[in-house]
């Protein structure tokens, strides 16, 4: 018999702004406790220095959270100059300090040019990655460095927001990149090539697939109305599970082709797409899940929700 989950059966995404100082693990176990949710989840994690969209899934929306990992993200952040740090970012120990004096902002735009479009990035030696699965930065926690493959992403939008020259000059940056890329890398790396070394002294997440700082809510708020018991207005921030899906082209079902569909097969719908993955819903707008294009035109169940629970 599978164990009974405790808690109650929320379902739903909701767009948390991170705070500082808290891992991404601890920011859901947190919000997770707040709601006494039975099942959550995150969707891809932000360093404790990192501020931000943190998309949660709950319930049945944590079978679409794979749908947010793969999404761009959007990010501001700040790099100073001149400083090295074992972990590329505010927390780590310094190793290195490097003259900063010849350098300028026109310096910093024509480097910054170099990191735009595909690039190649090492991941930090301080990431999530797993190695023979332990997580690197557990690796480097010991001492220890292994090698790294370096990866590819795409850096779709990089802007100097701001330069403050002085001994230890910052960048404020804004850039859009596709998963996988590591804010910290590019700091390191523009630090690399200015010949002065580089770091991250703050980070924070503006944007995740369609989800923008601006649908979030903060830690706080949501333990202010948990402590004066407004529970029904903390629901009222949950987003239906389909909103991580906004990128997939939509196909509606009969209620015939529901129900076929529910017990798992495939359904011949009319002018539904010729390939790929789709969202599916009732043409009431009951939403189901995501489903799959075959071969032969019909369409195939992939991740279905579970309802009347």
């Amino acid at each position: 018999m599978a164990r009974q989950r405790r808690g109650r059966p929320v379902d739903g995404i909701l767009i948390l702004d991170k705070p500082v100082g808290l891992s991404s693990n601890r920011a859901l176990q947190n919000v997770k406790h707040l709601y006494a949710a039975a099942k959550a989840g995150h969707t891809g994690s932000l360093d404790p220095l990192a501020t931000g969209v943190l998309p949660l899934c709950f319930g049945e929306a944590t079978k679409f959270s794979q749908y947010l990992l793969d999404a761009d993200k959007a990010y501001e952040s700040t790099f100073v100059l001149g400083t090295i740090t074992d972990s590329g970012d505010a927390e780590g120990k310094v190793l290195e300090e490097r003259d900063t004096s010849g350098i300028t902002q026109v310096d910093v735009l024509a480097a910054l040019k170099a990191f735009e479009g595909e690039i190649q990035q090492v991941p930090s030696m301080f990431s999530a990655i797993k190695q023979n699965g332990q997580p690197l930065y557990k690796l480097a926690r010991q001492g220890l460095e292994v090698e790294r493959k370096s990866r590819s992403v795409v850096i779709k939008t990089l802007q100097m927001r701001a330069f403050r020259p002085g001994v230890t000059p910052e960048v404020d940056i804004f850039l859009e990149c596709t998963k996988g890329t590591y804010v910290r890398s590019l700091a390191e790396d523009l630090g690399n090539s200015l010949g002065c070394g580089a770091f991250v002294s703050a980070l924070r997440r503006t944007r995740a697939g369609s989800f923008e700082i601006g649908d979030s809510i903060t830690l706080s708020a949501l333990e202010s109305l948990k402590t004066n018991g407004e529970i029904e207005q903390m629901d009222e921030f949950l987003l239906p599970a389909d909103a991580a899906l906004d990128g997939l082209p939509l196909v509606r079902l009969s209620e015939s082709g529901g129900f076929y569909m529910r017990q798992g097969q495939p359904v011949m719908v009319p002018n539904a797409p010729c390939d790929g993955i789709v969202r599916v819903a009732l043409e009431t707008g009951e939403f189901l899940g995501v489903a799959e294009i075959l071969d032969d035109g019909r369409v195939a169940p992939r991740r279905l929700i579970v309802t009347g629970r």
